[in-house]
């Protein structure tokens, strides 16, 4: 062995003191100092860049909500998906800078006894949007297309008289001037693994997490067959699925705004400091999406 040989020379650390933060009169000039100490931020810039994206769009949806409000729009925005695709999350997105005096979320609990000797759309029909307002469903009446079905918490018959009648439903609103906006959040069988095993270990989370969740998991295929059944059977022109590519939470959550703001020509849209075009390879409608996650 050549003793003479030099080592490697091992990665040195370098940190950010309080005098580079003195030196520093701008952000230019601090990522000018990181850069030349050769600082990996690759992490906290991507942090960064959600965060200022995100912003920006939630100043636009500000203003989208301005406009519906003064031209007394009914606007009604569903998120479907399997458990921990995201819905919540990208929820929480859209509404935490919203005027909430014309604002709803809506995510009902298991019809109660009188309710369930009602016909089915009725407890959904009471929460439809007033004029100017915006109302999101953290799951909606689908809930017999696709999870009542696959849990066996709706008979054969009813589930085939949901079928016929949604479409019918949906005219209905589209003719009386309510916009629907459809989203069905795509997640991979092994992303959502991860994502009820990480609720799991977060005290916090833990309560998401329910054993259903874990059934859909066993019942992974049910749940795609009777989703397909829901696209093939509800996809129209005037109500058309939205498919979200969601495996990465942070590109979903921008992507989905961006599609919402997309729909509407609203007043300072054009002011927009920001692309509001959302990407074809992220949001896509459902005839269109050749490959699914999910």
């Amino acid at each position: 062995m050549d003793d003479n040989k030099p080592k490697t020379e091992e990665k040195k650390q370098y940190k950010l003191s309080e005098e580079d933060f003195q030196k520093a009169n701008s952000i230019e000039e601090l990522d000018g100092i990181i850069r030349e100490k050769g600082i990996d931020i690759s992490y906290v810039k991507t942090k960064y860049d959600y965060q200022q994206e995100l912003q920006s769009l939630q100043i636009e949806l500000v203003k989208l909500q301005q406009w519906i409000s003064k031209n007394k729009k009914r606007v009604v925005v569903i998120f479907e998906g399997r458990d921990a695709a995201g819905k919540g999350g990208s929820i929480r997105r859209f509404s935490e800078h919203l005027n909430p005096r014309s604002m709803r979320l809506v995510a009902l609990t298991k019809p109660t006894e009188e309710e369930q000797g009602q016909w089915y759309f009725r407890r959904y029909i009471k929460e439809l949007p007033n004029p100017g307002e915006i109302v999101f469903f953290d799951r909606s009446w689908y809930n017999r297309a696709v999870v009542e079905p696959v849990m066996g918490f709706c008979t054969s018959n009813q589930y085939k008289k949901f079928m016929v009648q949604v479409p019918e439903f949906e005219h209905m609103l589209y003719e009386d001037g309510v916009t629907i906006i459809k989203f069905w959040f795509s997640i991979s069988k092994e992303e959502q693994q991860a994502r009820f095993l990480s609720r799991l270990k977060n005290p916090l989370k833990r309560w998401k997490f329910s054993p259903v969740d874990q059934r859909g998991q066993e019942l992974w295929n049910d749940y795609t067959f009777y989703k397909n059944q829901m696209f093939s059977k509800t996809h129209t022109t005037y109500s058309p699925w939205i498919i979200v590519k969601t495996n990465d939470k942070q590109t979903a959550r921008l992507e989905s705004i961006r599609y919402v703001l997309s729909q509407f020509d609203y007043d300072g849209k054009r002011d927009a400091d920001i692309n509001l075009a959302p990407d074809p390879n992220v949001v896509m409608r459902y005839f269109r999406s050749s490959k699914q996650l999910d």
